[in-house]
């Protein structure tokens, strides 16, 4: 089973370890990457056939409270997951309100992403 992921991160050493990263260790393939809130929304908004979209919080414009915000109407199925270095309790609890799936640490709880990749029931 393939997911379809976008990536919303705009640091570039990031992306280019991460991606590998996911698409080694997970069945996520990377179909979109986003730098900035407003990227992020219009690739979700003309992609349909998302499964998950792996979000950090600061970006290079924008937040990823923003994307999470955006994704409130998405079909059932689609996933949103925070990936920070700033999952703090209140973001946490801010992104749980907003809908988030699961929030994970990038320094700390790389293990929890993958091991939420590879839960996904498969794409309706």
């Amino acid at each position: 089973m393939v997911i379809h992921a976008l990536l919303v991160e705009d640091n570039k050493v990031i992306r280019d370890n991460l991606i590998p990263t996911l698409e080694a260790l997970s069945e996520a393939r990377v179909e979109g990457v986003a730098e900035t809130e407003a990227e992020a929304i219009a690739w979700l908004e003309s992609h349909d056939g998302w499964d998950v979209a792996v979000v950090d919080l600061f970006l290079r414009e924008g937040s990823g409270l923003g994307v999470l915000a955006s994704c409130a109407n998405r079909r059932a199925g689609q996933r949103v997951v925070i990936f920070s270095n700033y999952a703090t309790e209140e973001i946490r609890r801010r992104a749980n309100e907003l809908g988030a799936d699961a929030i994970f640490d990038k320094s700390t709880e790389i293990d929890g992403l993958l091991d939420f990749l590879e839960r996904l029931p498969p794409p309706p």
